[in-house]
């Protein structure tokens, strides 16, 4: 039972899956599937779970960085000291298109973060919140939830006296969220062979023990394969590859000649697109999409703007 309710976690979080489409294992409840809910700032009922992250290990993430890196066009927007967080924890799953948006964003702007990566199983990491879901971002003691939501206010927080948001940022984003999200699981699931190389993979990098790793692989990997035949009947897909392609070439076009879409530097609609595309990037459906459409270029442009991590290991 428990273990069937881990798989269905996963699957659901880590590939924004929408309600009612996961066949129940193990008599799990399919509540799991229900999508991220609007954000808020909160005090989590435990702050003292969140552990400091000291003043002195965050301004030396903030001020290390490659001598190469900061003389290209893609260097990494640090915000100033003053705006810089003093602490934050990314509560995720790895393969999380939606904790990669966030992660994408941390990285790219060099905010020091730790990572606390949950268990799908027992969710323990995150006993202290009434939110259930990932992404959960713990800025200075305040909790923010929905990956989109985490962004805006993160980078409203970094950058006050910024414009708001233009339109073609705006619309881009949403079509990340309401679209491309989609294209994922039909394409990732497509074969048996591809469910398993995805689930080995999720498994690989996943807070699981020896025995959860097993069972998630070959389970999720049976259950996932059915589920995207579901998925391509939702979306009116008749070609997975096809919609995938499409997808990449549909954004490639928006960037009409620029290097990205927020001209000479990434906005937070390149973010975002790149932080949905990271976990499948080497997966047969990622290298299938960069071999057949026009995208390949701007994903490494993007990798080199984003640059390393700036995780902070425990």
């Amino acid at each position: 039972m428990r273990t069937g309710r881990a798989v269905q976690s996963l699957m659901s979080r880590a590939l924004s899956l929408p309600r009612g489409l996961l066949p129940s294992v193990a008599g799990a409840s399919t509540a799991a599937l229900a999508g991220e809910r609007r954000s808020r700032w909160w005090s989590p009922p435990n702050a003292t779970t969140v552990k400091s992250v000291p003043v002195g290990i965050a301004a030396a993430g903030v001020m290390s960085f490659s001598l190469t890196f900061a003389t290209v066009a893609e260097a990494k927007e640090r915000p100033p000291m003053d705006l810089l967080p003093k602490e934050v924890v990314l509560y995720q799953y790895q393969a999380c298109p939606f904790c990669n948006k966030v992660r994408a964003f941390l990285d790219y702007h060099d905010i020091p973060y730790k990572v606390v990566e949950v268990n799908p199983l027992s969710k323990k990491e995150i006993k202290w919140s009434d939110y259930k879901k990932v992404p959960i971002l713990v800025v200075d003691g305040e909790q923010l939830v929905d990956s989109s939501e985490i962004i805006s206010m993160l980078n409203h927080k970094i950058n006050p006296d910024e414009a708001a948001t233009n339109e073609e940022e705006a619309k881009w984003r949403r079509w990340v969220d309401n679209h491309l999200v989609h294209m994922l699981s039909p394409n990732i699931y497509r074969t048996t062979a591809e469910a398993l190389e995805s689930f080995d993979y999720f498994s690989k990098i996943g807070n699981f023990s020896y025995t959860e790793k097993f069972t998630v692989k070959y389970m999720g990997a049976a259950a996932m394969y059915m589920v995207s035949k579901k998925l391509k009947k939702k979306y009116n897909i008749t070609d997975e590859r096809a919609a995938l392609y499409d997808a990449a070439n549909t954004w490639t076009e928006a960037l009409n000649g620029r290097r990205f879409l927020g001209g000479s530097k990434p906005n937070l609609a390149d973010l975002a697109v790149f932080g949905v595309l990271r976990p499948i990037r080497h997966l047969q459906a990622g290298r299938d999409m960069v071999e057949n459409t026009k995208i390949g270029e701007w994903y490494d442009r993007m990798e080199s703007a984003v640059g390393d991590a700036s995780r902070i290991n425990a």
